[in-house]
């Protein structure tokens, strides 16, 4: 029989990071993953650091100013994971969106970056363009570089988990949740650890099991509450080239959705897509439609480049459930707690990448009611983390 504190089901970034949380607050708290850590959703995304400029235009500002906050303290204590890199917003005669209505988001987006020197940015001088990797120039209008961040999503969470581990929490993989059964002082969980049945007794139950949240939500107790998903399939996919001057910041001719090409291991990612997702959660793979998208989007910036398709990958986005199209849907976290005065129970829906660690930490203070206070063994806005 296992007992702790915390008992945290998911071991991608979100799970990792409210494990980190959990830890550095001086919890006992232990982490179970199914199949690998970060080996879903957390290695399947654009590999960005970012505050989300797109999200400017839905007015969610509060999301950008937390995710350029946490940007910032990623470059300061993980500076051999996440990196700073430049972007570049091409801007052509038929493109949607004007050069003074880009420079007045890059204005705000730097306002509320709060001037950092990753807030920088300018419109390049038109004699630069022919130095832009092979981008169009036919058409081509203005051209801002502004700065954001890069990282191995998948490298970046196996680091959280084993600074979560540093700090004192235990770690199991592959663990699978089978059922919970509520008791007085918590919860008692069978799971299986490396094919064998085991119990852990937890004062909390935390869920971040991502595209399978509601799935554990039933199995934890049918009774808590499960909110209306929708599982949103973002695709990408790689193709031979290389990148020297950084990221593009693309608009689809065919639809207008941003993309993004990005440098990525001596090749080219291109991604993202929002298709909504209806198959199996547990097989994740790009449609054929959604890589020709990509293909032909790539293609139409940069028609001298090989845009065949050498390699491809999908993960899902937990967004609400909602008559709005994908890229209008609210990408803030939600929190579902089975009791808002004593939790006992708390599942995670959507979360960032760049935003792991706010969100643990907005966790662990929704839990706080139920756990106490405990002395901290650190704090996660000063915590270096080195790869794992």
């Amino acid at each position: 029989m296992l007992e702790t504190e915390v008992a945290v089901i998911g071991g991608g970034i979100q799970g990792a990071g409210v494990a980190q949380a959990a830890a550095a607050a001086g919890y006992q708290v232990t982490l179970f993953e199914r199949s690998s850590w970060g080996g879903a959703t957390s290695s399947s995304s654009s590999k960005l650091i970012h505050g989300g400029l797109r999200y400017l235009e839905t007015g969610n500002f509060n999301l950008v100013r937390e995710n350029l906050e946490e940007r910032e303290l990623l470059l300061r204590n993980a500076p051999t994971l996440v990196n700073p890199i430049p972007f570049y917003i091409p801007i052509y005669k038929n493109s949607r969106r004007s050069g003074w209505q880009i420079q007045l988001g890059l204005m705000l987006y730097r306002i509320l970056a709060r001037f950092s020197r990753t807030s920088e940015f300018h419109r390049l001088d038109r004699r630069a363009w022919r130095y832009l990797d092979d981008l169009k120039i036919q058409d081509l209008r203005s051209v801002f570089q502004y700065w954001d961040a890069q990282t191995d999503d998948r490298m970046l969470t196996r680091a959280v988990v084993k600074s979560a581990m540093d700090l004192g929490a235990k770690a199991y993989c592959p663990a699978e949740l089978i059922k919970g059964q509520r008791e007085a002082d918590g919860y008692k969980l069978l799971l299986t650890i490396k094919g064998k049945p085991v119990y852990c007794k937890a004062k909390v139950v935390v869920n971040a099991a991502g595209p399978w949240v509601n799935e554990v939500q039933t199995r934890l107790d049918p009774s808590l509450t499960a909110l209306d998903i929708a599982l949103v399939r973002g695709s990408h996919i790689i193709i031979p080239g290389n990148l020297t001057k950084g990221i593009y910041y693309l608009q689809s001719p065919i639809d207008g959705r941003p993309i993004f090409a990005t440098p990525w291991r001596d090749n080219i990612m291109v991604g993202t897509t929002e298709a909504e997702h209806t198959g199996s959660v547990d097989n994740v793979t790009p449609s054929e439609a959604e890589i020709d998208y990509l293909q032909r989007s790539f293609a139409h910036y940069f028609p001298e480049s090989d845009n065949q398709v050498v390699d491809s990958f999908a993960g899902l986005r937990v967004l609400p459930e909602s008559e709005k199209s994908m890229n209008r849907r609210s990408r803030e976290t939600r929190f579902v707690m089975d009791n808002e005065e004593r939790p006992h129970t708390l599942a995670i829906y959507g979360g960032k990448l760049t935003g792991y660690r706010h969100t643990g930490e907005v966790a662990l203070k929704k839990l706080e009611s139920t756990l106490g206070q405990r002395e901290p063994v650190s704090d996660t806005r000063t915590l270096r983390i080195k790869p794992a």
